[in-house]
């Protein structure tokens, strides 16, 4: 009995030595090791001009010394924005950051003016850090081709031209992307609310 109570122990051992290992490195990787930088460190956003849901002009430099979270949307969108907003709503309230800047770029400036958007962010309760932004088409393309990079498809921004992405993209102080994540995918925004935070941590450091 004795030595079956051994062998028990030691298998258990055996078993429990490795989860241990990967526990702690998972801790210790989510917990210190810094984001990537992605499209390469020296990539950067480009500048822009663009009007929000008060009519109020914002560029890049009003992102100064802020953290970004970015995604496309359209306002008539019945399926993957309305999640996407949802889950913007959850980073807004939960990631506890007072730097932190929320931008959803309209895929649609034909339909989506300025009084659209004012509707839309009235109908989503959207407001305080988070701007819904409008203007020039091939601006708002060109922006999300070769700065945000939410996709690989090539396009001039013209009439037939149409982007969709459930993507959200996390920008740091410096306008380089740090992370994309699916945003109505709920697990994957509890991600981005942690990186945000540690963005905020890496910043102080």
């Amino acid at each position: 009995m004795q030595r079956n109570a051994s062998v028990w122990l030691f298998v258990a051992v055996v078993l429990l030595v490795p989860f241990t290992v990967f526990g702690i490195y998972s801790w210790y990787h989510s917990r210190f090791q810094p984001l990537p930088f992605l499209g390469g460190k020296g990539h950067i956003l480009a500048n822009f001009q663009l009007q929000d849901q008060s009519g109020t002009t914002i560029t890049l430099q009003d992102w100064n010394g802020k953290i970004v979270v970015a995604n496309y949307f359209f306002t008539h969108c019945p399926s993957i924005c309305p999640k996407m907003m949802y889950q913007l709503k959850r980073v807004q309230a939960y990631a506890g950051i007072k730097n932190l800047q929320l931008a959803s770029f309209t895929v649609d400036p034909e339909r989506d003016s300025v009084k659209r958007l004012q509707d839309y962010a009235t109908r989503f309760e959207i407001k305080g850090n988070w701007r819904l932004l409008t203007g020039d088409k091939k601006q708002l393309y060109r922006l999300a081709r070769n700065s945000f990079m939410i996709t690989a498809t090539d396009g001039d921004g013209g009439p037939d031209d149409f982007i969709h992405s459930d993507k959200l993209v996390l920008v740091d102080t410096q306008k380089r992307i740090r992370g994309f994540y699916n945003g109505t995918d709920e697990v994957q925004v509890n991600q981005l609310i942690k990186d945000i935070k540690k963005l905020a941590e890496e910043r102080t450091k």
